[in-house]
């Protein structure tokens, strides 16, 4: 029964697709390999040493059969494509991270803000081999996905591989991931708006921000913008191209290409710029990736921010989720996606316009050199206790915080513009 339905989808779409020729050759070859795949399914079925049923069997061959094209094409069980719908929706059960498969370990792509994994201080590129003391090696990437799920409030152990370091293991608990996919606040009078994931929410609390920074800027009025997209897996493909398009007033934003020229598409921006030309920086890293590479390399290429950071993650790839009625989804890599300028991202990146590295900030002190008011007789020389009352007021400054390297030379470069702007004036 399994093979004959095997062999009649197959001719039927060899039929559509060769010249007879053609299609006799393709078929012949194609029932050869069913055949193939038949014996096996029935000797696993009648010899192997445990009981496994069809469904387990059926499902592993498919996801064995998608998983070996590429890491992100994958099938999704009945129960895992429910969860993808509500992760998209912004709310989902688990650790908070985004993770691929990379020579059969677990590699996080990045942690999602305010999650059990940001917590315990998970990073991009981090490779989790264990779980609860288990290999992954041998398991796909939805088994090892999906042992990392689990009811909320019951704890999990990774055991992690950071760069030379020696695996350590770390315990998390899970939790309902409730993702606020948009975070704002004024620095001055720069506004400064972190997207965490592209998810349905994005756009619309992407509004939200832009109008709430400018009722509560200086005199109403900002004078730039960061779009932080440190750490974003990514997400919704029209999320990303709205979010982009708020920003653009013309031109191309992304354009896919699969496998048939003819299915090629290119999205353009609509009129309407919500910062009105205000000067931007966008902020990425390691851990940027997808969606947020569609961001960034648009804005790069049509010069409308300056991209600032370290090279993004590289997934320049286009998932289409397609259903199979009664039996979940399967996701499948159908197309690539190119900037407007035609750049392909895939494993490669976007660059940044300024690298930037991660850093700690040590203030030097400066205390001991001499100044003018130091030497002896000095015009208009202040007393001791203005000198005093200043060192008092420096050591109230001191920040209590890990100061943001990034973010510091974002806010920075975007003051410098400001300032040149008004000299202008």
């Amino acid at each position: 029964m399994l093979r004959g339905i095997g062999i009649m989808l197959v001719s039927a779409m060899v039929a559509f697709s060769a010249t007879p020729a053609d299609a006799q050759v393709k078929s012949s070859e194609t029932y050869r390999y069913l055949n193939l795949f038949g014996d096996v399914f029935e000797r696993v079925r009648a010899q192997y040493v445990e009981e496994v049923t069809d469904e387990e069997l059926i499902e592993a061959a498919i996801n064995g059969m998608l998983s070996s094209l590429d890491p992100h094409s994958s099938y999704l069980n009945p129960k895992n494509f429910e969860d993808m719908q509500v992760q998209t929706k912004g709310e989902f059960g688990g650790l908070g991270i985004e993770v691929t498969m990379e020579n059969g370990l677990v590699k996080v792509v990045s942690p999602i803000d305010d999650t059990p994994a940001h917590r315990a201080g998970l990073q991009p590129g981090d490779y989790v081999s264990h779980l609860n003391g288990e290999a992954i090696m041998g398991l796909t990437l939805a088994q090892a996905v999906e042992k990392m799920r689990g009811a909320p409030n019951t704890d999990i152990t990774l055991t992690i591989r950071r760069g030379d370091e020696q695996p350590f293991d770390v315990t998390l608990t899970r939790a309902v991931i409730k993702i606020r996919s948009a975070r704002w606040r004024l620095e001055g009078s720069i506004g400064y708006v972190r997207i965490t994931s592209f998810n349905q929410q994005s756009t619309i609390l992407l509004n939200k921000a832009v109008a709430s920074l400018k009722k509560d800027a200086p005199d109403g009025k900002l004078t730039g913008l960061v779009l932080d997209l440190r750490n974003n897996p990514g997400g919704l493909l029209n999320e990303a191209i709205s979010v982009t398009d708020a920003f653009l007033e013309r031109g191309e934003i992304v354009s896919t290409r699969g496998r048939d020229k003819e299915d090629a598409q290119r999205f353009n921006a609509k009129p309407g710029d919500i910062i009105d030309g205000l000067p931007m920086v966008v902020l990425i890293n390691t851990g940027s990736a997808s969606a947020s590479e569609i961001v960034s390399g648009a804005l790069q290429d049509h010069r409308r921010a300056i991209i600032l950071g370290t090279q993004s993650f590289g997934k320049g790839s286009v998932q289409t989720i397609q259903a199979v009625p009664g039996h979940g989804a399967i996701r499948l890599t159908t197309a690539r996606y190119y900037t407007p300028s035609g750049r392909s991202i895939q494993a490669k990146g976007v660059s940044p316009d300024i690298e930037v590295r991660p850093a700690k900030i040590e203030e030097i002190d400066v205390s001991k050199r001499r100044r003018e008011a130091d030497l002896r007789g000095a015009l208009d020389k202040k007393g001791d206790a203005d000198k005093d009352q200043s060192d008092a007021d420096k050591a109230a400054a001191a920040p209590d915080t890990p100061v943001d390297y990034q973010l510091e030379r974002a806010l920075d470069l975007l003051r410098g513009i400001a300032l040149y702007r008004l000299q202008q004036q």
